[in-house]
């Protein structure tokens, strides 16, 4: 908040390096610090987004740039085949709009299958990209979650990383949510293979828990991103020299406002051992979620290491429970589909100040809202 203030206050123009020095390698050292924590080279690049979905569409665009060199200069019309990129249900739905920005249409995206644990199935990945060959289209990006939004699923990434290597496939992982347990010593082994990504995707205003938006786009290709995003205007300043880039020649945007210093703040703030805190704190009241949910009788249907639990019990109506969830405010949970079946309530640890007596009044509450939350007998 002091961050945000701060900016609005002095308002810099975060386009290029020489109109604000200060602000842009702020950005730059704290993006570095992340960077490295991800395993990617010194020699990547990247930048603070307005947040996951403009991340995703640099991502896209870079891709497409690398696979594709007259793509952009000519378009889609200058390609002799139509590209794919595969993803499972469960990913974010910004994809499905980034392709219809794009150009590449809505029909190029292909949903892979999931296994029990909602995470990619490679083998119908590997017949997917096979058969979309053989047909004359062109795949060229594979889109691994780090985190899905509506159950916590981490697909395979050290499998999808091997995958695309063979494939010579473009790797993005959306690790928007999931992406901060990098720093997390007990949960970083759920991310292993991120390294192995072409690009990646994490959000600062989610586990970070800075204020929105505050999106980050990491990519190990600094020369692809450059001539995606490549662009000369007589009434700019000159091109910057050494390893800073004007962030207008590097990114979507063109005016710029100074997002990194939330990250920061928060950082100087609380140091990474207080971040750390913070993510393994939240980890484990999920733990303690799940555990309580088990003992009051109610069925977990997800598996994450990550503090979001999705659970339901026979003949529940989620529509009532929720409404009357709300009503007593209880607590705030969602409903969510996973894989397309019925409707399961979906719950998630986001304040660090959350206690194991909280999560078990919760639970206690739940459990007294009675025969009105009940729906008809699925014998009926």
């Amino acid at each position: 908040v002091v961050a945000d203030t701060l900016v609005a206050l002095f308002n810099p123009q975060l386009a290029t390096w020489r109109t604000s020095p200060a602000a842009n390698e702020i950005e730059r050292h704290t993006l570095a610090w992340l960077m490295g924590k991800f395993g990617f080279p010194p020699t990547a690049l990247a930048s603070f987004t307005s947040g996951g979905a403009e991340a995703n569409l640099s991502a896209v665009v870079v891709a497409l740039t690398r696979a594709f060199p007259a793509y952009g200069q000519q378009g889609l019309r200058g390609l002799s085949a139509s590209p794919t990129i595969y993803l499972t249900g469960e990913a974010h739905h910004s994809f499905s709009k980034i392709a219809h920005m794009t150009g590449l249409g809505r029909e190029a995206v292909r949903t892979i299958a999931t296994d029990r644990h909602l995470k990619m199935d490679l083998g119908d990945l590997a017949r997917r990209v096979a058969a979309d060959r053989r047909d004359g289209c062109a795949p060229f990006m594979v889109v691994g979650t780090a985190g899905t939004t509506g159950a916590g699923a981490i697909d395979p990434l050290p499998e999808l990383a091997r995958f695309c290597r063979s494939e010579s496939l473009w790797l993005h992982v959306d690790a928007a949510w999931g992406g901060a347990a990098i720093i997390s010593p007990r949960l970083k082994t759920h991310l292993a293979g991120i390294d192995a990504a072409d690009s990646i995707t994490c959000d600062a205003h989610k586990w970070f828990s800075v204020p929105m938006g505050a999106g980050m786009f990491f990519c190990r290709h600094p020369d692809a991103v450059g001539e995606a995003f490549r662009a000369e205007t007589s009434y700019m300043p000159g091109k910057t020299s050494g390893p800073t880039h004007d962030p207008y020649t590097t990114s979507v945007q063109w005016s710029r406002r100074f997002i990194g210093l939330k990250l920061f703040l928060a950082l100087a703030e609380h140091g990474e051992s207080g971040y750390v805190e913070m993510i393994e704190h939240q980890a484990r009241m999920g733990d303690v979620l799940r555990d309580a949910l088990q003992r009051a009788g109610w069925h977990i249907v997800n598996t994450t290491p990550l503090p979001l639990v999705c659970f339901t019990r026979d003949g529940l109506d989620t529509g009532r429970f929720l409404s009357a969830l709300y009503q007593r405010q209880i607590a705030w949970m969602s409903e969510v589909r996973l894989a397309g079946g019925d409707p399961v309530l979906r719950a998630c640890v986001t304040s660090y100040r959350t206690t194991e007596s909280d999560i078990e009044w919760v639970v206690r509450e739940m459990g007294k809202l009675g025969p009105s939350v009940e729906g008809p007998s699925r014998s009926a």
